[in-house]
C-alpha cells in the first residue's frame, strides 16, 4: 500500500504540466483513414477496392458492437486483466515493472490497454529501438490518465482494437480479421480470437510461439478450444498465403489510374458502368479460354458513350501479366486504320464510294527491296469499287489509295485523330502504312472511331466526372466523309467479298464495324460503333507471339458483337441521317443498277468508271528499282525480264524512247549501266504505264 501511494505521488509530481492535450474519441475516429480506396461506378456501386497507402494496411473503422465478444474478452485477458478496474494505470503491474527496471535498465511491461492506446495516439511515447525510457513511461501514464478521464471504457477498447498492429503490416481489427481468417470481425471464433490476441503482444513471433501463447491464453480463459483447431488456424496464417483480397476487383487498371495518391478520399466515382464492365470482362475471358489452344492469351476491351466520351467499360486481361494495361499498349493496327484512309480520300474528293480501284498484283520499290502486298485470302478480284474495297478490307486497293492521298497527308490525319506514338515521317512506314503497320493503342483507336460515330468530330475519352475532364471537341473529317465511311462499314453486302453475308459482324441493330489483323497474325482487332456507343476489342499476346489461325472474325469480333448486342438490349441503334451535303444517285449499267451516296459535286456518269489516275500496268521492274550487274556472271549471259500484268499483242515495250518489241510475253533485256525509262504503250502509242529504273555495277 505504501509503495502504491509513493508511486502515485511521484508520478503526479513528474507529470504535472507535461501532459499533452488528448484528442477526443470522435476526433480519433474521424482521423482514421483506410489504406484502401473504393472506386465507385457511375451509379455509386463499388466496382474496385485498391490499396493507395504503402504505410500499414488498414480498412474501415469497426464499432465495438461489431467486434466478436470473444476477441474483446481474449484481448483484455492477454493485455490488461484489470482493464475495467483501473483508471489508466495498473499499479500492481507497474510496481513489478519498476522493480525489474531498476535491475535491468529496461522499464518494459505493465502497460495497460489505455497506456498502449496513448502510445498509438502520440508518436513521442513509442519505444526507441525497442525500449521505452523512464520519462516516456511516465508521460505515457499521464496520457493514460487523461484518456480515462475523457473517454469511456468502451471507446478506449474500440479505439485500441482499431489502431493496434496484429501481424506484419495489418493494422486494426478489420484488416487483420479479413487477411488472416477471411471474415469480418463480428464472426471471429474463440480459437481465432485467441490467436489474434496473442499476436498483439508479439506480432513477429514464430509459429510455435504463437501457438503456445494461444493455448496458454485458452487455459487462462477456461475455453473449450481444441489444440488441433488452434494448430490448423496458425498453420494457415504462417504457412499459407494470407492476402487482403479486395472485396471488389472489376476494374484494376482504371482503379490504378483514378485512385493513385487518393489516400484520404475513401471513395471516388468514375464513368464505368458495373454491369457493362462485368459483361465485357466475362465475354473476353470466355473468348480467350476458347482461343487458348490457338496461342491467344491476352485481350482488352474499351466501351465508350458517343455523346459524352465517357468510358463505360475498360478491361485488360492477362493471367501471366495482370499489371500490363492492354488498352494502352501500342500494337500494329492492321486493317483497322483503313476507314480513316478512305475518309481522307473522300474528303479530298480523290475517291468516291463508287470509284473503281484495281485489286491486282502490284510491286512497289522500297528501301528494303520490293513491296508486294496481297489480300488475306491470297486472291485478287480485279476492278472493285471503293465501297467494296473498304467493306471487304482488300489490301491492294488500300495501298493504291494511299498512293493517291499521300503517306504524309495520311500520317497528319492520324495524328489529328489522336493516335499517339506515330513516327515523324511517312517514309518510315512506306506504302505499308495503308495496311496498319503503325503502332496504336486500343484506347486511341476507340477514340478515333468515335470521331466517325460523331460525324467527324473528335472528343476526349474520359473516366472522371471532374470539371478538369471537360468535353473538348475538334473537327477531323467532314460530316459527309464520316457518313460515307459509316455507311460502308455497315454494308453487309459490300463486305461479303471477304466475310460472307452471314458473319459475326452482323448485329441486331445498326452498327458500323471494322476488323484488323497485324503482320504474322500477332494482333487481332475489332472496332466499331452504333449511334450510341463505340466498342473496341483487341486480342493477342503481350509478348508479341503470333496467334495460330485467328482472324478478326474468329477472334475479337465474337466479343465485339456480344457486347454491342447487349448494349442495345433495351433500345435500338438508329441509322445516321445523310447530312445536307450528301447526294444519292443511281449508278451502274443496265441490269446492275444500284444507288450510291456521294459528296455533292462528285457524282460520276451513269456507269462505273476507273478513277482518272493510272495504276500500275508494268509488273517488273517496279518504279525506282535499282538493278546491280552481277560480277560473277558474264555480262553477255545476264538478262532482265520486262513483264506486264496484262499481256497483249497490241501492247509494246519502249525503252528510252526506242521500241523493244511486243508485250505479249515477258521480254529479256540485256542490262546496260545507267538510268532508264521503260514504257508500256498500246497500238495507238498511248502510254499505259511507265517506270524509271537504274542499272549499276
Amino acid at each position: 500500500m505504501i509503495v502504491r501511494v509513493l508511486i502515485v505521488v511521484f508520478i503526479s509530481l513528474l507529470m504535472s504540466g507535461q501532459a499533452a492535450a488528448v484528442p477526443s474519441f470522435e476526433e480519433v475516429r474521424a482521423s482514421h483513414h483506410k489504406s484502401d480506396c473504393l472506386l465507385l461506378d457511375r451509379h455509386g456501386g463499388v466496382i474496385h477496392e485498391l490499396r493507395v497507402s504503402s504505410v500499414g494496411r488498414r480498412l474501415d473503422w469497426t464499432a465495438l458492437q461489431d467486434i466478436s465478444p470473444a476477441l474483446q474478452e481474449a484481448v483484455i485477458q492477454a493485455e490488461d486483466k484489470r482493464f475495467y478496474d483501473h483508471a489508466g494505470v495498473d499499479y500492481l503491474a507497474m510496481t513489478g515493472a519498476l522493480i525489474r527496471g531498476m535491475t535491468s535498465a529496461s522499464y518494459r511491461g505493465a502497460s495497460t490497454v489505455t497506456m498502449q492506446l496513448a502510445s498509438l495516439l502520440d508518436r513521442r511515447l513509442r519505444p526507441v529501438k525497442g525500449k521505452r525510457s523512464l520519462s516516456q513511461k511516465w508521460n505515457q501514464m499521464g496520457a493514460a490518465y487523461d484518456i480515462e478521464n475523457a473517454w469511456s471504457k468502451k471507446q478506449i477498447l474500440e479505439a485500441y482494437l482499431n489502431l493496434v498492429t496484429y501481424r506484419g503490416e495489418l493494422q486494426g481489427i478489420a484488416a487483420a480479421s479479413r487477411a488472416m481468417f477471411g471474415k469480418n470481425p463480428h464472426g471471429l471464433l474463440q480459437s481465432e480470437a485467441l490467436i489474434m490476441a496473442s499476436l498483439i503482444r508479439a506480432p513477429n513471433a514464430s509459429f510455435e510461439e504463437t501457438k503456445r501463447r494461444s493455448l496458454l491464453l485458452s487455459e487462462a480463459l477456461h475455453w473449450p478450444v481444441e489444440v488441433a483447431e488452434v494448430d490448423l488456424h496458425v498453420r494457415k496464417i504462417y504457412l499459407g498465403p494470407s492476402p487482403l483480397e479486395p472485396r471488389s476487383a472489376l476494374a484494376p487498371h482504371v482503379a490504378r489510374q483514378v485512385l493513385a495518391g487518393k489516400v484520404d478520399q475513401g471513395a471516388i466515382s468514375c464513368t464505368l458502368d458495373a454491369p457493362t464492365q462485368r459483361f465485357a470482362m466475362e465475354r473476353l475471358k470466355h473468348c480467350l479460354t476458347a482461343l487458348k489452344t490457338q496461342n491467344v492469351h491476352e485481350g482488352a476491351v474499351v466501351v465508350g458513350e458517343n455523346r459524352t466520351g465517357e468510358i463505360l467499360a475498360y478491361v485488360s486481361y492477362s493471367e501471366q501479366a495482370p499489371y500490363v494495361d492492354g488498352a494502352k499498349a501500342g500494337r500494329q493496327a492492321g486493317s483497322a486504320l483503313k476507314p480513316f484512309l478512305y475518309a481522307l480520300a473522300f474528303d479530298e474528293k480523290i475517291l468516291t464510294p463508287a470509284s473503281v480501284l484495281e485489286d491486282s498484283p502490284i510491286d512497289i520499290a522500297v528501301a528494303t527491296g520490293i513491296y508486294a502486298p496481297g489480300n488475306y485470302d491470297n486472291r485478287f478480284r480485279g476492278g472493285v469499287s471503293a465501297r467494296e474495297a473498304l467493306a471487304s478490307s482488300l489490301n491492294v486497293p488500300a495501298v493504291r489509295t494511299l498512293a493517291l492521298v499521300g503517306g504524309e497527308s495520311f500520317l497528319v490525319k492520324l495524328r489529328e485523330l489522336g493516335l499517339r506514338g506515330l513516327k515523324e515521317s511517312g517514309d518510315f512506314y512506306g506504302p505499308s502504312l495503308a495496311l496498319g503497320t503503325a503502332d496504336v493503342s486500343l484506347l486511341d483507336l476507340v477514340r478515333a472511331y468515335m470521331t466517325l460515330a460523331n460525324g467527324g468530330v473528335q472528343q476526349d475519352l474520359r473516366l472522371s466526372f471532374s470539371a478538369e475532364a471537360g468535353r473538348r471537341t475538334a473537327r477531323v473529317f467532314s460530316e459527309e466523309a464520316a457518313f460515307l465511311v459509316s455507311d460502308i462499314l455497315s454494308d453487309r453486302e459490300a463486305r461479303s467479298f471477304t466475310f460472307g453475308l452471314e458473319n459475326p459482324l452482323a448485329t441486331r441493330s445498326w452498327s458500323a464495324v471494322k476488323t484488323g489483323t497485324s503482320k504474322d497474325m500477332r494482333d487481332n482487332w475489332c472496332v466499331g460503333y452504333s449511334s450510341r456507343f463505340t466498342v473496341g476489342v483487341w486480342v493477342g499476346n503481350f509478348s508479341g507471339q503470333p496467334m495460330w489461325e485467328v482472324s478478326g472474325i474468329t477472334g475479337a469480333a465474337q466479343v465485339w458483337t456480344e457486347i454491342m448486342n447487349r448494349l442495345h438490349a433495351d433500345g435500338q441503334s438508329l441509322r445516321p441521317d445523310p447530312p445536307p451535303g450528301i447526294a444519292r444517285k443511281e449508278i451502274g449499267s443496265s441490269g446492275t443498277l444500284r444507288n450510291e451516296w456521294f459528296i455533292g459535286g462528285t457524282e460520276p456518269s451513269p456507269t462505273l468508271e476507273l478513277t482518272d489516275r493510272t495504276f500500275q500496268q508494268i509488273k517488273y521492274p517496279a518504279p525506282g528499282t535499282i538493278i546491280t550487274v552481277d560480277p560473277d556472271i558474264p555480262e553477255s549471259l545476264q538478262r532482265v525480264l520486262f513483264s506486264a500484268h496484262d499481256r497483249s499483242k497490241d501492247h509494246r515495250w519502249i525503252l528510252n524512247g526506242k521500241t523493244l518489241g511486243s508485250a505479249s510475253a515477258a521480254l529479256a533485256w540485256k542490262p546496260k549501266r545507267g538510268k532508264h525509262v521503260l514504257a508500256l504503250v498500246d497500238r495507238e502509242g498511248k502510254v499505259l504505264d511507265s517506270v524509271s529504273f537504274e542499272v549499276r555495277g
